[in-house]
Order: C-alpha cells, then sequence, then structure tokens
C-alpha cells in the first residue's frame, strides 16, 4: 500500500471519529427537553454549584415544601458546599426519582502504638430526623484492619439494633495482596437493619495489635454507598480521621401511605401525571407517569414527552405526538391497526365476498365462542388464584412450618389455617379503624369471626424470605406454651401478600398504657400492681421451667404485657422468642432487645439467658413500683437517664420511698414495699448468676400476696426490713452517651482517650 493511500484511509478516519464524536455529544430533542424541564419553584435558586436542587428541596424561605427539606448552601469556599437544613450533612447527589440524599460522613478509627497503648479513637455519629432514614438496601457496613473488631449501632424509636463484623491478620499490607476482597482478612463488611434513624460506630481490639507484625496499627471503620469502597492498596492507604466517604440516606413524604395521603387532596404533593409510590419504611414519594418527565412535586406537575422529537421514531409516516404517548399515521397503502404499534404495514385488503363469508363463519360460532371463553376464562382464573396461593405459602414460610410440623415440635391441633377471605372479612378489610397497635414484626388489627368470636390479627411486615424465621418462630413457641397468662394463638394465614397471625382479643392494652396513663375510673392500686407482677413472673417461671422445652422470651417490657377484660396480665409478642435444650444454659446471638429492659451482661457478651428475662422483668417490676419510664430524659446524667439506674442508685442513698408511686405509697405496707423493691434490685443485679430465677421471683411474690391479704399491716413492719445491698452493683447507664458504656472489649480506651464527631448536630431543630 502507497503512501498517499495510507494518507487518505488515516484522513478518512479522523473525520469519521469526529462525526460520531460531534453525533454523540449532540442532545436529542427528547434529552435538551428533559434539560429545560423547571426543578425549583418558580423565583427560586436550582442549584448550588454544580448541584441541581430540586424541590420539595430548596434554598430559602418559601422555596421547600416543609422545613425538613430546606438547604443550606455554603459559599464561603471556592466551591460551594450544600448541607441538608442547619446541619453539616454535606449533600453530593439528589436522586429525586429513588427518592434518597447521596451524603458524606467521617470514618471511625481506632489505634494503637508498639506497646499495645491506645493513641486514638474517633467515633463518629449520624442522628437522621423524619422523614429520613438510613438506607439498607444502598449501604453496607465495612470494616478495615489487622485485629478488628467493629460494632454499627442504630435505633427505630427506642428500638436498638446492632450489627457488626470481625477482620483478622497478620499483615495489613500481605492481606491487600493476598486478598483483595473484603471477606474477613483484612476488610469485613456487612448489612444493617432497615429503617434507622440513627448511626453510631464504634471499634476494638481483640489484643491491642500486639500480635500484628505491622507499623500499621490502626482499624477504620464507616458506612458507605454500596461499590463506592474496593479493598486495594490505594483505598486503604487513602483512610484516615478526616476521610468522608459516601452514604445515601432515603426520605419521605409525610409518614402515610399513598391510599390515605391522596385522600387529602390540599397535603397530596404529588402533582399533575405523576403517581404515588409507597416506601417500605413508611411515607411515599412522587414520580412521573410513563410518556411524562419534569418534576412531579412542582404545582405544574410531570410535563408530556414529545416523542416525535426523537429520530426514528415512526419507520414510515406521519408522528403524531399524544399525551403520554405517540402514533404513526401511516402513508396510502400502509396501515397501522394496532395504536402501540409504532410501524406501518402493507395493506392487502380484502375482497368483499371473503368480507361477507368471514362475517357469516364469525357469526355463526359466535355464541359458542363466548360460552367456551367465559369457560376457559373461569378454569385459568382458579388455577391461577391457587398457583398464587401456593407461591404466596411458600414465600411466607410454608415450607419452613412444614418441617416443624413434622419434627413433632408444633402442637398442630392448636393451630387453624384460616382463609384469607374470612380475616379479611373479620378486619373489614384491615380497615386502619380496626388497628390495635404496632409490634415488632407487623401491625395487630381488632376482628370479629364468623361465630362472633373477638381475635387480634396480626399482619406481618415482613416480605423477605430471609427474615421469615421469627414468624415461624412465634408460631412454634405459642405452639408449645399452654398457660393462663400467655397470650393464645388461634392459627394463622400463610396464603396472603404477607402473613397472618390470629390470636384471642385481649381487650384493655398493654400494661405500659395502664402504667403511664392511669384514670381515675380504674386506679393502679398496689393490690393490682402486685398481681400483675405475680401473674407475669408466673408466666415467665412457666416459660423457665414447665414448658415442653425451656422457652427464653427474650423482649420482656411493658408494652409486650397485654390486660385482658379483667386486668389479668397476658405475656405476648414472641417473635424473637427461642427454645433451649434441657441441658442448654444459654443462646449466642447478636444482641437483641429494648433499650432500658436489655441485660448488660447479655449486651456485652452477646450470651443470652434465663437470668437476662429475669434483669428484663426486673425493669417492669421498677416501672409497676415507681409509675416511670424506663427511659426518660427528664432525669440527670447523674441520676441515671435508664430506670434501672436511678431506682438502684435511689435505694443505695435510702431514697426509695421518695421515688415510688403515689397509689403504691398510699396502699401498701411499707414492709411489702420495701420486700418487692428489694426483689426488683436482685433482678437487676449486673451479674446473672447473682440474680434470682423466676421460680424464687414467684414465690417471694406470693408469699407477699399471702401476707398482705392475712393481715391489714402486710406482715413485718418496716423497720424490720433492710434494704440488701451488694458493693459491686453499679448504675449501667444504657442512655450515656460515654464510650465506657458500650460492650467491653480488651485493651479498651477509657473515656478521656476518646472524642465523637457528631454528624447531625442542628443548630435548631
Amino acid at each position: 500500500m502507497t503512501l498517499h493511500r495510507r494518507m487518505q484511509i488515516l484522513h478518512l478516519s479522523l473525520v469519521m471519529v469526529v462525526v460520531v464524536t460531534i453525533l454523540l455529544g449532540t442532545p436529542t430533542p427528547t434529552t435538551a427537553q428533559s434539560l429545560l424541564q423547571p426543578q425549583a419553584l418558580p423565583g427560586c435558586p436550582d442549584h448550588c454549584g454544580n448541584l441541581t436542587i430540586p424541590y420539595p428541596f430548596g434554598i430559602g424561605t418559601g422555596c421547600y415544601l416543609q422545613s425538613r427539606f430546606n438547604i443550606t448552601c455554603e459559599n464561603s469556599t471556592q466551591q460551594p458546599t450544600t448541607r441538608l437544613m442547619t446541619s453539616n450533612i454535606e449533600i453530593t447527589n439528589i436522586p429525586l426519582y429513588d427518592g434518597e440524599l447521596q451524603i458524606l460522613q467521617h470514618t471511625a478509627s481506632d489505634c494503637y502504638d508498639a506497646q499495645g497503648n491506645l493513641t486514638r479513637r474517633i467515633i463518629p455519629m449520624l442522628w437522621v430526623p423524619p422523614p429520613y432514614t438510613i438506607s439498607e438496601t444502598k449501604n453496607v457496613f465495612v470494616a478495615v484492619g489487622c485485629d478488628t473488631n467493629a460494632y454499627f449501632t442504630g435505633y427505630q424509636g427506642e428500638q436498638r439494633y446492632t450489627t457488626g463484623c470481625v477482620s483478622i491478620c497478620d499483615n495489613l499490607g500481605n492481606a491487600i495482596d493476598q486478598h483483595d476482597t473484603c471477606s474477613g482478612i483484612g476488610c469485613c463488611q456487612t448489612k444493617i437493619s432497615s429503617g434507622l434513624k440513627n448511626q453510631t460506630v464504634t471499634l476494638g481490639s481483640f489484643k491491642n495489635y500486639a500480635d500484628v507484625r505491622d507499623s500499621h496499627r490502626c482499624s477504620y471503620a464507616f458506612l458507605v454507598q454500596e461499590g463506592e469502597f474496593n479493598f486495594n492498596s490505594t483505598s486503604v492507604r487513602e483512610l484516615n480521621d478526616t476521610t468522608q466517604r459516601p452514604a445515601i440516606i432515603d426520605w419521605v413524604i409525610g409518614n402515610e401511605a399513598c391510599d390515605i395521603a391522596a385522600k387529602k387532596e390540599s397535603t397530596f404533593a404529588c402533582k399533575a401525571n405523576s403517581y404515588c409510590h409507597d416506601r417500605s419504611s413508611g411515607g411515599y414519594i412522587c414520580r412521573c407517569q410513563s410518556g411524562y418527565e419534569g418534576n412531579p412535586y412542582l404545582p405544574g406537575g410531570c410535563q408530556d414527552i414529545d416523542e416525535c422529537k426523537a429520530p426514528n421514531s415512526c419507520s414510515m409516516g406521519t408522528c403524531i405526538n399524544t399525551p403520554g404517548n405517540y402514533t404513526c399515521k401511516c402513508p396510502k397503502g400502509y396501515k397501522n391497526d394496532d395504536p402501540y404499534e409504532k410501524s406501518c404495514i402493507k395493506d392487502n385488503g380484502l375482497s368483499l365476498l371473503l368480507i361477507i363469508s368471514l362475517g357469516l363463519g364469525a357469526g355463526v360460532g359466535l355464541l359458542l365462542l363466548l360460552i367456551s371463553a367465559w369457560w376457559i376464562h373461569k378454569v385459568l382464573k382458579k388455577r391461577k388464584n391457587i398457583k398464587r396461593k401456593q407461591i404466596l405459602f411458600k414465600r411466607n414460610g410454608g415450607l419452613v412450618l412444614e418441617q416443624q410440623l413434622s419434627s413433632g415440635e408444633v402442637n398442630v391441633e392448636k393451630i387453624k389455617l384460616f382463609k384469607s377471605k374470612e380475616l379479611e372479612k373479620s378486619t373489614d378489610n384491615f380497615n386502619v379503624d380496626r388497628i390495635l397497635g404496632h409490634g415488632g414484626q407487623g401491625t395487630v388489627y381488632k376482628g370479629m369471626l364468623a361465630d362472633g368470636k373477638l381475635v387480634a390479627v396480626k399482619k406481618s411486615t415482613i416480605i423477605d424470605e430471609s427474615k421469615l424465621s421469627d414468624f415461624i418462630n412465634e408460631i412454634v413457641i405459642l405452639s408449645q406454651i399452654n398457660h393462663r397468662h400467655v397470650v393464645q394463638l388461634l392459627g394463622c394465614c400463610l396464603e396472603t401478600e404477607v402473613p397472618l397471625l390470629v390470636y384471642e382479643f385481649i381487650p384493655n392494652g398493654t400494661l405500659s398504657q395502664y402504667i403511664h396513663g392511669q384514670s381515675e375510673e380504674f386506679p393502679l392500686t398496689w393490690e393490682i400492681r402486685l398481681r400483675i407482677a405475680t401473674e407475669i413472673a408466673g408466666a415467665l417461671f412457666y416459660l423457665h421451667a414447665s414448658a415442653a422445652f425451656p422457652i427464653y422470651h427474650r423482649d420482656i417490657k411493658s408494652t409486650n404485657i397485654l390486660l385482658d377484660a379483667k386486668y389479668r396480665a397476658k405475656v405476648a409478642d414472641f417473635g424473637t422468642s427461642r427454645s433451649v435444650a434441657i441441658d442448654q444454659t444459654h443462646l449466642t446471638t447478636l444482641v437483641h432487645g429494648t433499650f432500658g429492659y436489655l441485660d448488660p451482661e447479655y449486651f456485652q457478651s452477646s450470651q443470652f439467658t434465663d437470668k437476662s428475662d429475669v434483669y428484663s422483668f426486673g425493669v417492669v417490676l421498677v416501672e409497676l413500683l415507681t409509675g416511670q419510664k424506663p427511659i426518660s430524659f427528664s432525669r440527670s446524667q447523674e441520676q441515671g437517664r435508664s430506670l434501672a439506674t436511678y431506682f438502684i442508685i435511689s435505694m443505695q442513698e435510702d431514697r426509695l420511698f421518695d421515688i415510688l408511686d403515689a397509689q403504691v405509697v398510699k396502699g401498701g405496707s411499707k414492709a411489702d414495699i420495701a420486700i418487692v423493691a428489694n426483689l426488683a434490685r436482685r433482678c437487676l443485679n449486673l451479674s446473672g448468676r447473682k440474680r434470682p430465677t423466676m421460680r424464687e421471683v414467684t414465690a417471694e411474690l406470693e408469699g407477699v400476696q399471702m401476707a398482705g391479704k392475712a393481715t391489714s399491716h402486710g406482715g413485718k413492719n418496716y423497720e424490720e426490713v433492710e434494704y440488701v445491698r451488694t458493693e459491686s452493683v453499679e448504675p449501667w447507664d444504657v442512655i450515656s452517651s460515654s464510650t465506657d458504656t458500650g460492650p467491653a472489649v480488651d485493651g479498651g480506651a477509657t473515656s478521656s482517650q476518646m472524642h465523637e464527631i457528631p454528624l447531625f448536630p442542628f443548630k435548631s431543630w
């Protein structure tokens, strides 16, 4: 090939590259139209630097839908910084369609010197208020280090959720070279729970890096958007105390579902040509309908896309734009019988004779055709419904339940499989007016069966097969229980979108409502408090010692104690309970429980025993004595934010009768009150071995009851009963923000060696 020919080919190639580049860089009419769509309210700024600020967010008064969507644009630096409201949360992206915010947050660190002394510990925290939650699908929790245990703690209201992972290696550099995946060697990662409002990341070391052959003796942990961190030498080298990584938080409009919010036209956020999308965490977001684009929250709503401006919209003929769609008008000799078909086909035509013949044939068979179609439709619909129920049965844990049934652990005679139509009718199609309350695994509705029997129907929120174990576990546990002070399971339904449980109806609400919302009509007297405490203790004694297999409830609290028509106690909510072998002493699990009731020994060791239930019962007993809530910010930190700590301190300072409820002081003898208070203190001992068993607790409460009935003075005089004090019992304030209250790890630092980087310190909230 000659040099001249080669130059021609090279010149032609350069021309083609330029042409392709121009074509790719030129936006289509549809794309250009999208770029022109307004994103902010008229007269409001729609950018902070290079970041687009779409409504319902806005910069300045009157430019946002709600105060929670207020955006602060700081121009103090060369590149403006976008922050949420008046916090120091920096926003880097606002995907409007997904209802998300991409934010930046700091990295937790834990560093030691060559002698194993802690030199630095950074614990970042993130508080996320409504309507924001931390995304469990878009984020992962990552820890990096050679002698590292990392914990991620978040809350849904007062409910605490903790997860974590462990990373072990001899040398971090070798771990990166040989294991470039975050699988536990030098790096580990895990998912988080859904719907969390805030987070705390803590780090610990097993041996303070004493056995690690590496000069870099630091551990790091952080929540990060999935795919934004890869375990390699570059990413690890960039880790430090000031490192900020992207994470995703979700947001919603309000806290109502679409069907409820749409009825309130004045406050409904979805405007013209948009639709409402329910979020699994509650609330909703808005999205443009197909064929429309723009911002669904603006007063004008979404705008029609002119598809005819896009190239090749019709293969031939004339493109006609329609609202949300377009059609093609075919030229002569072509046709388009289907309005959704965007191409024209050759029209060959039909002779008049053929049309008449087809019409006669169609007329003769029309009636038979309609009858056959109706019959086939009925058969197919019936088969479809059967198949759908089979799929739902399997998805809702039916196969797991069948395995339990075949094992002989479940009392089959006690469990009735209800039909979905029966439960829908009994609850008026799960009308919101029938809601009795919200539990840990679902919503409870009041229902009436065909025979007039009142029931409570629990509609599970679980749709993830990996989380169905708690639901099936509740069936298995309750099938083994036959006790008058434990709520009775009547049956279940697995052929619906979400699984359903049917219980006996308990009419008088929870013990928590009774304690903290007392009325003059039904006062909570000393005798009633003592009886309820004895009934709860008896039920727990039965679960621990008299059931077919010992059962640990694992979530004893006043909101899980129901009161029947005669105000008798009924222990409920066994979703997290576990049965154990007779010779088994404990369960080793991820920490699960409710703030204020959680056994501190279980929190530190992850080993749940029967004495962990005893501790939670002790908190309920103190609630009955004092009438105060398990967690209260009205008390000072020195007094103890948790009721357990406050109660123990008061007894140590001989101030018991200063904190008791007036009804207790009025109705009980000082001797009986002192006995019960000492029993509660023993239940709250930080050492599980020193706590009484539920058998001993039940016997002692029954003894006080009998003594109270025998004499109006309650047996012993107050002066004859001593407070039993143990010097090893110290307050354990679970609400304290000090890092000393976290899980104990070898080589942990004192609070003076730590400091915190709050990621959501609001100036005004």
